[in-house]
């Protein structure tokens, strides 16, 4: 059985829309796990897919957050769903957020759209965006690092 993009697509849909917590469906080549919850496990490459068997890791959360563990003191901003990538609301206008650019918890930073519905994704973190760690037009997955964040009070030490 094989399942094309539109059908998991269709399946994101649905189960955005359902009251289900977490949906997981495995078919040849394809694993694939929805959760509403941010401590739920996930399966990644194949080799994480063994390692997962046992001891699976979280997802991360889909906003930069204080309990999303820094890297080199920068904080991810993740994507909330699986879509498509855009860095402007519309083609030929400016980015949303720009690498050097200071942001606030509110700040909308970039849109991810799946089969036409388009998520806004807001900054959750004061600090400056250090890195933009996504191609526009690229498609990303739950949890992907979007954007890393210097948080305010490193970037005011370094000024």
């Amino acid at each position: 059985m094989t399942i094309d993009r539109k059908e998991v697509e269709a399946l994101i849909r649905l189960f955005e829309r359902s009251d289900w917590h977490e949906l997981r469906l495995e078919t040849d080549g394809l694993k694939l796990v929805l959760s509403k919850d941010a401590d739920a496990a996930a399966l990644g490459s194949e080799a994480e897919a063994a390692a997962a068997s046992a001891e699976k890791a979280p997802l991360e959360t889909t906003r930069a957050q204080d309990d999303v563990a820094p890297v080199d003191g920068l904080v991810p901003i993740t994507a909330p769903n699986l879509g498509t990538f855009y860095r402007a609301p519309k083609p030929g206008v400016a980015p949303y957020v720009e690498v050097g650019q200071q942001v606030g918890e509110a700040t909308e930073v970039c849109l991810i759209e799946v089969m036409k519905l388009f998520t806004p994704v807001r900054a959750g973190i004061n600090g400056r965006i250090a890195k933009a760690c996504v191609e526009d037009g690229e498609m990303v997955e739950f949890g992907a690092p979007l954007f890393l964040v210097e948080p305010e009070a490193e970037a005011a030490e370094k000024a």
